[in-house]
């Protein structure tokens, strides 16, 4: 059962920030007590429906002992007293998992980056689907997608492409999609029809804000250029493309999508902060466990971690053992079945690790 002292702890600090914030709180210090309190809406919620389940089935079993009411008042109490007991399991789950240790960066837009892996053109193409797949999936999330930048394919698709979504809970729902996605189908410039096996890599980092991650200017080695059309020809006659080194990781970021060296800089700064603050979070990790293969979404990006099967209409994710056929609908944006998945099997193992 769970400790009362703690729960009244949770209560008392959702108060004391709403007071905090009603006080006229101001800058950073309203973006992080908004933040802290939103975090603690759900399990002040799960709380108050456990302990409000937990009230009813007292009071129901109080009147069903009761010798002062009737028979008839007694057995309706009765009556009701199962389907209460019912009420208060189903809170007192939610309640554990509210009580789950959060990901602070789950609420956070995030930086997607899909890249052909093996297979040359084919698997070109594939990231090109592959990342339509999640467009649509944002679309029907209500979330925004902002190309960041691209490098198309010889034959269409992409060999590289970076996009931000942005909305609320973007990367609670993402973060599980990085790594190794291999693809099996008959390539359209196949012309015996065989089936041709290849992969495109995904990596999804948390967008980083400058509240998350100081860089200091002096760490950056920041270099202006033409931004190159196809062909080697210009797209235009200004220095506006940018690639920024961080000089302590040897992180290098290149942009030069917009026109504006200004812009391609805001970009530029945008991927590298999010990539520092993607490195950090990992390299925390590492820290608190050393066996990092217990956990679903580990951030190792060099395993394969699903194959879909066009000829069969197949989709299996390998982490969890599931095999869904309806690949059509799964490249159509439909990714919730897989995704909901995910997010339950990684409760569970936090369940049984005896977390929260």
């Amino acid at each position: 059962m769970f400790a009362q002292d703690k729960l009244d702890l949770i209560l008392r600090r959702y108060d004391e920030l709403g007071e905090k914030l009603s006080s006229g709180a101001d800058g950073q210090t309203f973006v992080a007590l908004s933040r802290e309190r939103a975090t603690l809406d759900d399990v002040v919620a799960a709380i108050i429906a456990w302990r409000g389940a937990q009230r009813e089935v007292d009071d129901l079993a109080a009147l069903a002992a009761d010798p002062a009411l009737d028979a008839e008042m007694r057995a309706l109490a009765e009556a009701e007293v199962a389907p209460a007991q019912e009420k208060l399991a189903a809170t007192e789950q939610a309640l554990r998992l509210a009580l789950l240790p959060k990901d602070e960066a789950d609420e956070k837009g995030v930086i997607l980056e899909v890249r052909a892996g093996t297979g040359g053109d084919e698997a070109a193409l594939f990231a090109g689907d592959l990342f339509r797949a999640y467009q649509k999936y944002a679309a029907l999330q209500g979330w925004r997608v902002e190309l960041v930048s691209e490098s198309p394919g010889a034959l269409g698709g992409y060999k590289e492409i970076v996009a931000e979504i942005v909305g609320r809970g973007v990367y609670g729902r993402l973060k599980f999609e990085s790594g190794v996605h291999r693809v099996q189908r008959v390539p359209a410039t196949e012309t015996q029809g065989r089936i041709h096996t290849s992969a495109a890599t995904v990596a999804v980092l948390p967008q980083a804000e400058e509240v998350d991650i100081d860089i200091d200017d002096k760490d950056l080695q920041i270099e202006t250029m033409r931004a190159g059309g196809a062909g080697g020809q210009h797209v235009n006659k200004t220095e506006s493309a940018i690639r920024i080194t961080h000089l302590p990781s040897g992180i290098v970021v290149m942009m030069q999508e917009e026109r504006s060296q200004h812009r391609n800089r805001a970009k530029a700064m945008g991927v590298l902060r999010s990539r520092l603050y993607d490195a950090e979070r990992q390299r925390l990790d590492r820290e608190r466990s050393d066996d990092r293969k217990q956990q679903v979404g580990s951030g190792d990006r060099s395993e394969r971690i699903r194959t879909y099967n066009f000829p069969q209409g197949r989709v299996t994710d390998h982490r969890i053992n599931l095999t869904l056929y309806k690949l059509d609908r799964v490249m159509e944006g439909e990714m919730d079945e897989l995704i909901e998945a995910l997010i339950t099997d990684h409760q569970q193992k936090l369940l049984a690790q005896g977390e929260g």
